[in-house]
């Protein structure tokens, strides 16, 4: 049985757990406020909230509920749009919206109001910047966003003086309505009932993440397959360091790694690469681990990881092996891993003093879009010579490519403008782009030698080789 509450009220299903809480919501219970667009996570009218204890606290999170299976909610409160309606009148995000003509059609504006609850509910402060990140995930094809910014502006008025419980805040002010208050308490007691949740009954069972994949491609496979799911794994989440070493677990999810204060210490522009990759719904229900086991030739943090030499740990349920990521791709969606095996963590070794790492996609879209080309760069200076380098690049192979002849080739060399125009050439050698709606092989090719050029300059502006770029 799967237990959670919906609003305000406690929900026990025996739906199959493999169901897509969108689907749950409107049809069996009838809230038909969460609107069916794209089923691909990209348009965020089915935008929910998803509440859940962490450390004993409450926190609140947007999520494409298009993409989140009911497995995944167990213990959690859920909120659509009528959680947060008063009895009569309109609480004050949906009059800001009123008030500023922020809607037309109306069918993006409640998983607007959702998201922007979600906002008024965070820890962030309250500001523009925080204001526009948290709609992200929503598009309006019919209004335009200045009249939804200026009633994100009133919002982020409204909440200014937000305190440290904002559950506390935006129910005294009357923003979202008061059973808020009581959940956490709901919660716990929810938890500590022996209520087990659907579990898989086979060693076939299919392992199941974030969904943000899986349910995009194979929907109706996922619906009533048996399924292990790995998000509500404790154990499997987390992101600390260990001596030298970042251990980040292979349930944490995108949003986990971009706010970890041990990510942000050694890597502190790393929103900047969050922004470029889905957006923040996708992100905080999107596991790294199921970046990785996706195979895709671009996926982002794939190649984010390769290039910092990160290793996998593997596991059965009882047994364990590790894996370099950069020896865990052998083929087109072929991975050295069993069907019965799952990541349970990886690790890379934290950068020193002396190691730069840089990041770079292109995509057709800068934001909301996958890449056509994507690359990352770690290379430890000494002086001027380079001791150490590991290059990464996807949607110029079959797999998420460790450039292997390129980063040995790199090794030992000083650092020259001449270096540089030699890399990008014998790289060419490695990869085998092919022609498709990203772009032709000759373009994949001309832009990863661009990329792996805007690397160098980006971190080492000194050397003032931004003219390879010409």
């Amino acid at each position: 049985m799967i237990k959670f509450i919906l609003n305000n009220t406690e929900i026990t299903t025996n739906m199959a757990p493999g169901m897509v809480l969108l689907d749950y919501i409107r049809y069996e219970r009838n809230l038909k406020g969460t609107k069916i667009g794209c089923r691909e996570g990209d348009c965020g009218a089915c935008t929910v909230l998803i509440g859940e204890l962490k450390n004993n606290e409450l926190t609140y999170t947007s999520a494409t509920s298009c993409l989140t299976a009911l497995g995944n909610i167990h213990n959690k409160h859920i909120v659509t749009v009528e959680g947060t309606n008063f009895d009569y009148d309109p609480n004050p995000i949906q009059q800001a919206m009123c008030d500023e003509g922020g809607t037309q059609c109306g069918f993006c504006t409640p998983g607007f109001i959702v998201s922007m609850a979600g906002y008024c509910l965070s820890d962030k402060q309250p500001n523009q910047t925080n204001a526009i990140a948290a709609v992200d995930g929503n598009i309006c094809r019919c209004t335009g966003y200045k009249s939804i910014e200026r009633a994100l502006n009133r919002i982020t008025d409204l909440i200014k003086d937000k305190t440290a419980d904002p559950i506390d805040f935006v129910t005294s002010k009357n923003i979202l309505p008061s059973y808020f208050t009581g959940i956490k308490e709901r919660l716990q007691n929810l938890a500590s009932q022996s209520n087990g949740q659907a579990e898989a009954q086979s060693g076939t069972a299919r392992f199941l993440g974030g969904g943000t994949d899986l349910y995009v491609q194979q929907h109706d496979k996922m619906v009533y397959a048996d399924i292990n799911f790995l998000s509500n794994k404790k154990q499997l989440k987390g992101i600390s360091k260990q001596d030298d070493q970042c251990v980040i677990g292979g349930s944490s999810t995108v949003t986990d790694l971009i706010t970890s204060p041990v990510i942000l210490e050694y890597f502190p522009k790393i929103a900047e690469v969050g922004k470029l990759i889905s957006s923040t719904p996708i992100r905080n229900i999107a596991t790294l681990a199921g970046n990785f086991v996706n195979g895709s030739p671009i996926g982002d943090f794939s190649i984010f990881f390769l290039a910092l030499g990160a290793i996998i740990t593997l596991s059965d349920g009882e047994n364990t092996r590790q894996v370099p990521l950069d020896q865990f791709y052998k083929s087109y969606k072929t991975l050295d891993k069993q069907a019965n095996e799952f990541v349970e963590l990886f690790r890379f070794t934290l950068p020193d003093k002396n190691t730069q790492f840089a990041f770079e996609k292109v995509s057709k879209r800068t934001h909301l879009d996958i890449a056509s080309v994507n690359s990352a760069m770690k290379l430890t200076i000494n002086g001027n010579i380079i001791t150490d380098a590991r290059i990464s690049a996807g949607g110029v192979f079959a797999f998420p490519l460790y450039l292997l002849k390129t980063s040995s080739f790199l090794i030992g060399k000083e650092l020259t403008e001449e270096l540089v125009t030699e890399a990008t050439e014998l790289l060419q050698t490695e990869i085998a782009p092919i022609s498709d709606a990203r772009g032709t092989s000759e373009y994949k090719r001309l832009l990863l030698s661009q990329l792996i050029k805007a690397q160098f300059i980006k971190l080492f502006p000194q050397l003032e080789i931004d003219k390879l770029l010409v």
